[in-house]
């Protein structure tokens, strides 16, 4: 059975005041072409299909016209669940009649697991669609007050699978590491899964699956073993993936439940990346639509530089300058700081108000308020029951 992972399409995204509409559009289109080209039998979208529990129209109209195009007029069946950015309710929506036609979505979690089942050639291949679902709702789900980390609430999820089947796919959106060790989310546009506490999930529950297709993390990567796999995002959504190489996964199933990964790229419309030097170097450079991040080295101080800036780069996203004191780098925030996560940014205007560092408490206070707006934000997407 040949698989198509791709993951976190994260539509109706917006960087920096800008909508990613255009470049997702573009985006879909090229994994049509290759749809077309290799002939997958399935199709996995694992979670954060839209970037908000309530996406803009036009985004819902980008889902709408893909999956009809991979599943109706391709005849292409396609599983997909929600993330940790989607609404649960909405992802659900239809599920039971869209099955019908081979549009398989999971937005809530059930405490049974039954599979999809798929035949090709070899015979069947089970799928396991595991949606995100925090540490809460798995206590409720299961009731169970003993389930208190993204780990135990993983566990737990396992517990109710039967693997009688000889080749299986786990579909799942979680922060996954090697022995569940804790390790820094490297990607500064994706919000953590948890506040003051571990994210991480531990590699070793996904081992009894031949494949287990992951979402959440934006660099396509595996974890411990070569089948545990995150496809990455299609789409650079912030200047910390600036290296990273887009595509998705294509997996070959055999026979005996072993696989072969290819990975395959995709082109932007336009790149997003960095560029540095003094606004005269800067102007002097060839002009391009990509989306670029500034730094400034003049010692002087520049009047409006990011209106200079886009007459040559039209689409700059952020400017800041660095100063070199001797040994130190000094580098000051220029025209955003999207780039921060909240808790830096609750730190830094904290010290800036106050002169000192917020204690212990404060930030436990901090993370508790953080927390309770993120559940809250679920909750309006229809995540909660």
């Amino acid at each position: 059975m040949r698989i198509l992972h791709t993951a976190d399409w994260h539509l109706g995204k917006v960087v920096q005041g800008v909508s990613m509409l255009e470049e997702q559009r573009y985006i879909m289109q090229q994994l049509l072409a290759a749809i077309d080209d290799l002939k997958p039998d399935v199709v996995i979208v694992a979670g954060d299909i839209y970037d908000r529990s309530i996406p803009p129209v036009e985004a819902v109209k980008l889902l709408d016209e893909t999956f009809k195009a991979i599943v109706k007029e391709r005849h292409i069946p396609l599983l997909a669940i929600a993330g940790n950015h989607d609404s649960t309710s909405r992802i659900d929506f239809g599920s039971e009649l869209f099955k019908t036609s081979g549009l398989y979505m999971r937005g809530k979690l059930d405490a049974q697991m039954p599979p999809i089942i798929l035949q090709d050639e070899f015979g069947e291949v089970a799928f396991y669609l595991i949606p995100f679902a925090d540490p809460q709702e798995v206590r409720y789900v299961f009731n169970d007050d003993a389930i208190r980390s993204n780990e135990q609430a993983m566990a737990k999820i396992m517990s109710a699978i039967d693997h009688k089947y000889a080749r299986s796919v786990c579909i799942g959106h979680a922060f996954v590491t090697k022995n569940g060790v804790e390790e820094e989310n490297p990607d500064d546009g994706e919000r953590p899964l948890s506040i003051g506490g571990s994210e991480c999930v531990d590699s070793n529950l996904f081992m009894p699956f031949s494949y287990t297709a992951l979402g959440h993390l934006h660099q396509a990567h595996f974890v411990q073993d070569e089948k545990i796999r995150y496809s990455g995002s299609p789409l650079k959504y912030s200047i910390s993936e600036e290296n990273h190489k887009k595509g998705f996964l294509l997996i070959d199933l055999a026979a005996d439940g072993k696989v072969t990964i290819d990975k395959q790229f995709v082109k932007p419309l336009r790149d997003m990346r960095r560029i540095e030097g003094k606004m005269d170097e800067l102007l002097a450079m060839t002009p391009s639509d990509d989306y670029v991040y500034v730094t400034l080295l003049d010692d002087t101080v520049i009047i409006t530089p990011m209106e200079k800036i886009r007459t040559v780069f039209p689409n700059a996203m952020h400017i800041e300058r660095k100063i070199l004191r001797g040994e130190l780098e000094v580098v000051h925030l220029g025209e955003s700081r999207q780039a921060m996560d909240s808790q830096t940014l609750f730190t830094a205007f904290y010290a800036e108000i106050l002169g000192e560092q917020p204690d212990d408490a404060m930030q436990t206070l901090f993370n508790e308020l953080l927390q309770d707006e993120l559940d809250e934000e679920r909750e309006q997407g229809g995540q909660r029951r």
